[in-house]
């Protein structure tokens, strides 16, 4: 454990003017007595370190010994924060790696970093299986947000496939895909046009070219904010029909898994067989029963009668399907 803290506090001094034991200490999380026989440790194994006493003190490199300890060029750390950033949920471990990095980089390359480690999300799932084909686009954003730049790329929506110039602000994901928040450049200057911004999936994007031009966040703009502003107002569309359920003991936790933000464990009493009073939702009548079709040994649908019926007429669209001597189709 010493040696992590040794190796964490000489990325910590030579990304930084001077530390201070007390500044160090906060950072690894230790006492200011053992951040201090830590930087004593280091001078004394040779790194070129030295205190300055009195007010505004600390502890610094000597000469140009700061510059990148590491010998990491900023395309290879944008790259390590790419990595860490999209591979996994957001573990524990994995935010204190990204956050311990950040913290540690030289000055030149710390900004670029900040705003890839805040400008990218791994978020709670929409769905179950992750989709490992749109990578390199999330990885090629991810480099223009870092060098803030703006992006070209053609587009396949609604209305077919639009070629546009967008200024990219947010990469995350919900379940098996991944998501961009972004916005046309303002009409002067090289920053978004917040009015303009918009969601858009990364599998839908055709081609993509990073563009010389730059390509700034808004004044004030919060990435973990819009985030949410845009998770919530998906989720309001995702959840007009809601039903309750009455669901067994042993199945409460996986079915509030799989409904994710979509489930709402209700304030009511379980009833005499211990079932539990859940609100489930979905974005139409027919789509909700045929998520909760599969859970019929588990749950039993109170209401609304419109899903109650939607799970009947589905349920006689099986039997006829899958009837003895039924003809395959």
């Amino acid at each position: 454990m010493r040696a992590d803290r040794l190796i964490q506090a000489l990325l910590l001094l030579q990304g930084r003017p001077q530390i201070t034991a007390a500044e160090l200490a906060a950072e690894l999380e230790v006492s200011v007595p053992t951040a201090r026989r830590d930087l004593e440790a280091l001078a004394m194994s040779g790194v070129p370190i030295y205190p300055s006493r009195g007010r505004g003190g600390g502890w610094r490199l000597i000469g140009g010994a700061r510059t990148d300890l590491t010998g990491l060029t900023e395309g290879e750390v944008v790259s390590v924060l790419i990595g860490l950033t999209q591979s996994g949920g957001a573990d524990p471990e994995r935010l204190a790696a990204v956050r311990k990095l950040v913290r540690a980089m030289p000055e030149p390359f710390r900004e670029p970093a900040q705003r890839v480690a805040a400008a990218t999300v791994r978020d709670l799932p929409w769905g179950e299986v992750a989709d490992p084909a749109t990578a390199e686009t999330v990885a090629e954003l991810q480099r223009a947000i870092a060098r803030a730049r703006r992006v070209q790329l053609e587009y396949d929506g609604s209305r077919g496939i639009r070629a546009m110039e967008l200024v990219p602000l947010v990469v995350g994901s919900r379940g098996p895909h991944w998501y961009l928040l972004a916005a046309p450049p303002a009409d002067a200057g090289d920053v978004a046009d917040a009015v303009g911004l918009r969601t858009y999936r990364v599998d839908r994007i055709r081609t993509l070219a990073t563009l010389a031009e730059r390509g700034a966040p808004p004044s004030g703009f919060d990435a973990a904010q819009a985030w949410a502003d845009m998770v919530g107002r998906v989720e309001d569309l995702r959840g007009e029909v809601r039903a309750t359920v009455r669901v067994q003991p042993w199945a409460v936790r996986a079915l509030c898994d799989r409904f994710g933000a979509q489930a709402r464990i209700l304030d009511a009493e379980p009833d005499g067989e211990g079932r539990t009073f859940i609100e489930v939702s979905a974005h139409r009548a027919d789509a909700l029963a045929e998520q909760l079709a599969g859970w019929t040994d588990a749950v039993e649908v109170e209401g609304p009668v419109e899903v109650r019926a939607a799970l009947h007429a589905l349920g006689e669209r099986i039997a006829a399907r899958y009837a003895p001597g039924a003809q395959i189709r």
